[in-house]
């Protein structure tokens, strides 16, 4: 896509946008839950609570309340990944990484596949 394209396309989304949040902005639903929200929160902020505080309130069964926050709960200990060399047959470069979110070989996986990228690859001890 050419960058003209891409600014028109762009443009017309943002008008798209503006006419969405024109009409949502006009919605009588909108106003009441944005009334009541503002009015929750002076509410929460006159007794010192937090949205944790409400919900562990209205329904004691749910997850947020379960843990209290700062607190992990661990299932046991996770296993540590294992590292992986890749070659690369086009140029003779080696990379080292224990996971995918490395810059080269996500350049390398864009340009040649995920598939063969792979395929390049050797497990370290």
């Amino acid at each position: 896509m050419s960058l003209i394209n891409e600014y028109r396309a762009t443009e017309e989304a943002i008008k798209e946008l503006q006419a969405r949040l024109k009409n949502l902005s006009e919605d009588d639903k909108l106003q009441t839950e944005l009334e009541f929200e503002g009015k929750l929160r002076t509410l929460m902020g006159e007794y010192q609570k937090s949205l944790r505080d409400i919900i562990a309130l209205l329904d004691p069964e749910s997850k947020v309340s379960k843990a209290p926050r700062g607190v992990v709960k661990t299932t046991g200990t996770k296993r540590a990944r294992k590292v992986k060399q890749y070659k690369n047959p086009h140029n003779g470069e080696v990379i080292e990484t224990k996971g995918g979110n490395h810059k080269t070989l996500k350049e390398w996986k864009s340009k040649w596949g995920g598939d063969v990228v792979e395929g390049w690859a050797t497990l370290l001890d």
